[in-house]
Formats: C-alpha cells, sequence, structure tokens
C-alpha cells in the first residue's frame, strides 16, 4: 500500500491484458499503438515547450568494446586500397589526397545498459503480440512483419515531461527493487509544477544515472523502476512513450507469474513503447536549473526492417 492506495493482486495484474488492452482501439491493423496519441495538436504543443532552445542527451555512450563489437577500416590514401584500379570514377585513380576511414559494427541493444527503444513486437504473450496477433509474425530470417520499430519510421516527436521520483524522495537515487507507484508520479507533478497529457512521453528518474555515473554499472537483474500498478494510471494519461533509467520495471517485480509487468502489459496489450536504460542526469539538471520539468522530445529509430527496437538517442529541448 502506498499513501493509501492498495496495491494490485496478481490476478488484477494479469486481468491489466483485458482491462487496459488497446487491440482493435485504432483499427485491427494498427502496428503503432499508443504512438496513435501523438497527433499534429500534440507536436506543435511540444515545438511550444523550447522555450530555451537548449538541448540535452537521454542517452549513454556505446561503449567498445563493453556494448559494441567493432571493426575500423582506415584507408590514408584511397587510390592506394586494393581495387582502385578498377573504379570506374576516373578521378578516384587521380587523387591521391583523399582517404576515409569506415566502420562494421555489431550490437545486441536489448538488455541492461545501452539506450533503445522497445517496439511491440518485442514481447509475446501466450505467443501473441500487440494487436492480437500470432509469434509465428517474426522470423528468423527476416524479422518480424509486425509491429516493428519501422512503425515509427517518421520518428517519435512529441512532448516529453520528466518525473525526478529520486528528487521527490529526496534520495540520490533508489535502491535495486525499490518500486515506483502512482502516488510517486502525482507528487512528482504537483512539485515540479507539470501534469501529464495525452500524447507525452514520460520519462522516470530513479537515480540509476547518477549511481551508474558515480559507482559503475552493479550489473544483474535488481532493479528499481515503475511498479505495475502504474499501468492504469498511463493508460488513462494516454502516454504515447514512457523512459526510464533502468529497463523499467521494478525487480523483483513482486509477481511470481509476471515477471515483467510493465513490458508485458505495456507492449502486449497495450501496444505501450518504450525506451530503456536512459542517461537522465543532464536533462534532470537542465531542468532544475530552468525550472521547467516538460520539453521537446525527438527520438529517432534506425529504420532496420522486421526489428523489435533499435539504439537511440533521444533528445530533449528545453
Amino acid at each position: 500500500m502506498t499513501a493509501g492506495r492498495p496495491m494490485p493482486t496478481q490476478d488484477d495484474v494479469l486481468g491489466y491484458f483485458d482491462t487496459l488492452s488497446n487491440w482493435g482501439r485504432w483499427g485491427d491493423d494498427d502496428e503503432r499503438g499508443t504512438l496513435n496519441h501523438i497527433t499534429d495538436d500534440v507536436r506543435l504543443a511540444a515545438a511550444r515547450a523550447v522555450r530555451h532552445g537548449r538541448s540535452v542527451s537521454c542517452a549513454w555512450e556505446v561503449a567498445v568494446p563493453d556494448d559494441m563489437e567493432r571493426s575500423t577500416t582506415t584507408c590514408p590514401c584511397a587510390a592506394d586500397m586494393p581495387g582502385a584500379e578498377n573504379m570506374p570514377v576516373a578521378g578516384f585513380h587521380a587523387d591521391r589526397r583523399w582517404g576515409f576511414s569506415s566502420e562494421r559494427l555489431g550490437i545486441t541493444f536489448h538488455g541492461n545498459t545501452v539506450t533503445h527503444v522497445d517496439s511491440p513486437c518485442h514481447l509475446f504473450w501466450d505467443g501473441t503480440m500487440y494487436n492480437g496477433r500470432s509469434h509465428s509474425l517474426v522470423d528468423p530470417a527476416t524479422g518480424s512483419a509486425w509491429a516493428a520499430v519501422t512503425a515509427a519510421a517518421d520518428g517519435i516527436v512529441t512532448r516529453g515531461v520528466l518525473l525526478d521520483v529520486a528528487r521527490v524522495r529526496d534520495v540520490r537515487w533508489l535502491e535495486p527493487g525499490q518500486g515506483v507507484f502512482p502516488d510517486d508520479l502525482e507528487e512528482a507533478e504537483r512539485r515540479q509544477g507539470v501534469r501529464v497529457r495525452p500524447g507525452d512521453a514520460v520519462l522516470l528518474r530513479t537515480g540509476r544515472g547518477r549511481a551508474r555515473h558515480e559507482v559503475g554499472d552493479t550489473g544483474g537483474f535488481t532493479q528499481a523502476g515503475w511498479h505495475a500498478s502504474c499501468l492504469p494510471w498511463l493508460r488513462e494519461r494516454e502516454v504515447a512513450l514512457i523512459g526510464a533509467d533502468t529497463p523499467q520495471d521494478v525487480q523483483p517485480s513482486g509477481y511470481d507469474d509476471v515477471l515483467m509487468p510493465v513490458h508485458a502489459v505495456g507492449l502486449v496489450a497495450m501496444g505501450l513503447w518504450l525506451l530503456d536504460n536512459c542517461d537522465l542526469e543532464a536533462c534532470a539538471a537542465t531542468a532544475a536549473e530552468l525550472g521547467q520539468w516538460d520539453f521537446q522530445l525527438a527520438v529517432a529509430p534506425v529504420r532496420f526492417a522486421g526489428t523489435s527496437g533499435s539504439p537511440v538517442n533521444p533528445i530533449a529541448t528545453f
């Protein structure tokens, strides 16, 4: 119980798959889910949130070699590279001043470190994806034919709201296993003088970013984050996207049969897009300095065909 609010039972949370479902809400062929809340008017309102012209990144740098495999090719003089004599452009052979570098990258972005967006096809429940489609639409060779990250090919540009729960609780960071509840969200709104509106992206700061900067990434699967009780609140507010400085779900979740209820209910039932593993420290410092807790948020997933997400660099512009 938080501030007199009863916590949902496991049966309640399992019931969210029905009571919070957006299946069919925007048509049987809809793959965008809650991104449908971002209308032209919402994007215009997001533009009006830019009052200082200051932009900050909400992503971690992808470390080499920890988070990414990299093979870099350098060629000081392109005319000397093998096969240059076969290039069809005559100037290629004559110009001996230009060279180049290029990379081949390999990355697994789902997990607990890289900042990335999850599209609805990322999770199944009882073998089913968002809007009732079968998991069989995900092919090992070609990826997903349904609700892949390319459903957001035009980008996600909306009003972002940072809810700094670590600041509200007056702690450096929430400890692993501590959940964030609807009362925390509303207290953050009250103290920050902001209210979440339909179409918003809500970014939750638990302080994990500060902990990563100061003491390093401890790893493991125990973390602070959204409690399942926030799911009805997010649907009621018609939130388009949620992010956090953790992989979203508080762990342990508190429910034996639902390991990650925010992921499972959010992606499968609601079609709620997720931003995992943000670094919200610069965003929080800027918001506190300016006294402004809303901003324009721009997220541009790479158009990887058939993928269940993408590494991203979310940009908050105040």
